[in-house]
């Protein structure tokens, strides 16, 4: 593989601000709340007491049973805040990951494009390379702590270590390839192929065997790489460098 290292990355963004922007919210908009409000609860519950000890009319034990059901709620919603938070933490981590990978590997003529922003969401990476478009969805997995990491696809459904997703990520990967698509569109009047991928990195990878390869591609990040230069050339350079040119426009408004 010729990897391409003097190439100006003008077109590549490496903020991955959505998901970066949604973690910050959820931090400062739900988890640093109801810390607070625990911390009040517990501070008021403590003047209260030491009030009582010093003689002052005190009210402790109506106080502490509300400063109980404060922290109590404050906790449970704080634990489900902490799962959102770790979720997207991860997330982004695997976004950077791939991102970091493609930039690192991409061949001669190839162009990566990061956090592409849609109608009300985003798109992981966009690959544009002479063997066609490729629209990125990421989705990063904690590794089980037994047995070994798989996800198994037949061209249809996919299965994370033997449970399905509860956001279909097929549905994803074709929603942001028909988006990107119709975008280079309306920008160059001209209907590129774009293919759909989803990519757990570092995962396992079981997809159909033999026959034609499915619509979406499901694969880790080094099988994405040998899949693509094992496609035919469908994009003329002229056009590689014009689709990229849009997109570097796109991502830049």
């Amino acid at each position: 593989m010729i990897k391409d290292t003097s190439f100006l990355l003008s077109y590549t963004r490496f903020d991955y601000s959505s998901l970066a922007e949604e973690y910050d919210r959820v931090l400062n908009d739900q988890a640093l709340p109801i810390a607070i409000a625990a911390i009040l609860a517990a501070v008021y519950a403590g003047l209260e007491w030491w009030r009582w000890f010093t003689k002052a009319p005190p009210q402790p034990g109506l106080v502490s049973v509300a400063a109980v059901c404060i922290v109590a709620f404050c906790f449970f919603r704080g634990v489900k805040i902490r799962s959102r938070l770790n979720d997207l933490k991860l997330g982004l981590q695997g976004e950077k990951a791939v991102g970091q990978f493609l930039d690192a590997n991409r061949q001669t003529g190839w162009h990566v494009f990061h956090d592409v922003p849609g109608d009300g969401f985003n798109v992981d990476h966009v690959l544009v390379t002479p063997q066609g478009i490729f629209t990125i969805e990421t989705k990063t997995r904690s590794k089980p702590t037994k047995g070994d990491a798989i996800v198994k696809y037949d061209g249809e459904k996919m299965f994370v270590n033997g449970l399905e997703p509860g956001r279909n990520p097929i549905v994803q990967a074709c929603a942001s390839r028909d988006w990107i698509g119709n975008l280079l569109f309306k920008m160059t009047a001209i209907q590129y192929p774009v293919r759909g991928v989803v990519v757990f990195p570092g995962w396992y990878i079981e997809s159909p065997k033999g026959g034609k390869r499915p619509d979406v591609w499901v694969l880790n990040e080094k099988a994405l790489l040998k899949f693509i230069e094992n496609e035919p050339v469908v994009i003329k350079a002229e056009d590689v460098a014009l689709v990229s040119d849009r997109l570097a426009l796109h991502v830049t408004q």
